[in-house]
């Protein structure tokens, strides 16, 4: 059998040579090697993310508030669902006159502008240093500081002349910015002013009622297609009302008052020729049909997920089963229907892995061995992806690891170079984990992502951040569902839940903290908010470009002093502080609306700064 890590590496070789903008191969080559890959290991985690934005030369940046992602949506039920969320957000807190604004979304590569830094998005938390991209000739449309963009090359240019020569307009976008030395295309779109950074506030918008929204979603997608002379791959829509948008606040990953309205991508029709079943890290058995060859959206798809056995079941899929998949740019196509059932379902009784009897959770078949091998690889390498600071540690090197018996982490981390050439790795290999190991401890990581690495039920990022945030590590190991429940969004069930799984691993996130890794401690709640600060409770707009910090950095300094800061002004705005180069008419509507407006100066001694 093809040596799939091997393969790995060439292709992460090759495409680090691409970001840096110097290929070693053409993209024709690189796509043949990813189908072999996807072929030979589909769930593999290189084609389950999207490839590294690691910048090797650049400065590694913390964002001051973490660049979530969006919601999506390919439907239009989808749209009204969020309408409907965001109505009875609204009712809440008895706002009845709602309107939203759509604008495109962009394809390219995403960024923060603070009117000092450029930085990328990163994975979200840190980004890189890339503010000399403006002296290799991009443009800021609308000006420096705007705040969130994306970088991109003009539509239009690109169709005319460059369309031969690069596949898709973002890559030539990454190659300039990873790259010292520029090609010909490059220098030659840069000189002609036709690569830009694009805040979204500068965006055509459309604005309206929840009803005129719905009605005219298409009209509106249209009408700002044609007016965005920029790569897009959708529309935005959000609440324009600030009130709604901070109470109805943000998950883990994205904001609750926005959407991205996608179209669905290409569908196929092809027949069911198997179905191999996987075993998750919670003991959750997961079907995966074998499908006779199609091509979408440029690949060559041979595997689709098919969610739970419940679906296999109920929609009778099996060996002959004629079927519509989809392909929305997603790296994993999806089954979209079944068009004609199989008479052959097979559900197994036994887990694929240990043999144990499989037991129904609802539509889910569940092995309840919490020896199984499988669970016990997939909760190492969640382990790893969730810490995200130790490379090398893919699913290939995770199974070996466990069947040569180091089946803990408690184990792995005591693991030396010795110990990885003693079990068959080669020695650049042993080097290299060895060395991830020591990396993993010694790199700052933030408690919460340490936590939720050890796959708790119920504890992901988002709610390991909320829990670190009333409680430390240590206090939350030995603390019960009571204490748990106090804190806001922790119901009984989710409380006593977290509790039971904290108890089942308490000797092991003892002994990983006992290993010294090198945790950034989350600001507890009290620490956050200063009661006695002067603007506790107030709500603070700031505008125009800042001496003392960035308008970013500022904003999550005054909720820390316990403001609720909105991004424009309203009937509840309390100040509004002002830097340099502010609007006439944001000063005349702060001033109608009673709003006191202060300079930046005055804010900094309110707060005691100065």
């Amino acid at each position: 059998m093809e040596d799939i890590e091997a393969l790995v590496e060439i292709l992460k070789k090759y495409n680090e040579a691409y970001r840096k903008g110097k290929p070693l191969v053409s993209d024709l080559e690189y796509d043949r090697l990813l189908e072999k890959l996807r072929e030979l290991s589909p769930y593999h985690p290189f084609l389950l993310s999207v490839e590294p934005e690691k910048f090797d030369a650049k400065k590694e940046v913390r964002h001051p508030v973490p660049m979530l992602s969006t919601e999506k949506t390919y439907t239009k039920d989808g749209l009204e669902k969020f309408i409907a969320r965001v109505n009875k957000a609204a009712n809440e807190i008895g706002i009845a006159d709602i309107s939203f604004s759509v604008t495109p979304k962009l394809d390219g590569l995403a960024g923060r502008d603070d009117g000092t830094m450029l930085a990328t998005r990163g994975n979200g938390e840190t980004g890189y240093d890339i503010s000399n991209s403006f002296n290799k000739g991009i443009i800021p449309a609308g000006g420096r500081g705007l705040g969130l963009g994306e970088l991109v090359i003009v539509t239009s240019y690109f169709e005319e002349h460059l369309s031969d020569e690069f596949e898709h307009p973002r890559n030539m976008v990454v190659g300039i910015i990873t790259s010292d030395t520029l090609n010909e295309f490059a220098k030659k779109a840069l000189q002609d002013n036709m690569v830009h950074f694009v805040p979204y506030s500068v965006l055509p918008k459309w604005t309206g009622s929840a009803g005129e929204l719905l009605e005219n979603i298409e009209q509106i997608t249209k009408d700002l297609t044609a007016k965005t002379d920029y790569p897009i791959d959708g529309m935005v829509a959000e609440v324009a009302n600030e009130d709604v948008k901070n109470h109805m606040g943000a998950t883990a990953h994205h904001y609750r008052w926005q959407i991205a309205i996608k179209t669905k991508g290409e569908t196929a029709i092809t027949t069911v020729e198997g179905i191999k079943w996987q075993v998750g890290r919670t003991g959750n058995i997961t079907p995966v049909l074998k499908i006779r060859p199609v091509y979408l959206s440029g690949a060559t798809i041979r595997n689709v997920t098919a969610h739970h056995a419940g679906l296999i079941q109920k929609k009778h899929i099996g060996v002959g089963a004629e079927i519509e998949v989809i392909r929305s740019g997603e790296v994993i196509p999806k089954l979209e229907k079944v068009i004609m059932e199989s008479d052959e379902i097979i559900i197994p009784e036994k887990c694929p892995s240990c043999g144990t009897e499989l037991e129904w959770n609802n539509d889910f078949l569940k092995c309840n061995n919490s020896s199984c091998k499988a669970q016990i690889e997939q909760s190492i390498s969640h382990w790893f992806k969730t810490l995200g600071n130790a490379d090398w540690f893919g699913i290939k090197t995770i199974q070996k690891l466990v069947k040569n018996g180091y089946d803990r982490l408690e184990k792995i981390y005591a693991m030396s170079e010795n110990d990885f050439k003693s079990i068959g790795f080669g020695p650049g290999q042993s080097k290299n984990l060895a060395e991830a190991i020591n990396i993993s401890k010694n790199k700052p990581v933030e408690d919460w992502r340490f936590l939720a690495a050890f796959g708790i039920s119920d504890l992901g990022k988002g709610d390991s951040r909320k829990l670190l945030s009333h409680m430390k590590i240590e206090e939350l190991i030995d603390a019960k569902a009571e204490d748990i429940k106090k804190i806001p969004n922790f119901g009984p069930i989710t409380s006593s839940s977290v509790e039971e799984g904290i108890k089942k691993i308490k000797d092991r996130i003892y002994h990983m903290l006992s290993i010294g890794f090198n945790l950034e401690r989350t600001p507890l709640a009290k620490e956050q908010i200063d009661i006695d600060s002067a603007i506790a409770g107030k709500h603070v707009v700031f505008t125009g470009k800042m001496d003392y910090g960035s308008r970013e950095e500022m904003q999550e300094e005054a909720r820390r002093l316990g403001a609720v800061v909105q991004t424009s002004i309203s009937s509840k705005t309390d100040y509004l502080i002002c830097g340099e180069k502010v609007g006439s008419s944001k000063i005349e509507k702060a001033k109608k609306m009673g709003v006191i407006i202060i300079s930046e100066e005055k804010y900094n001694k309110l707060i005691n700064k100065m």
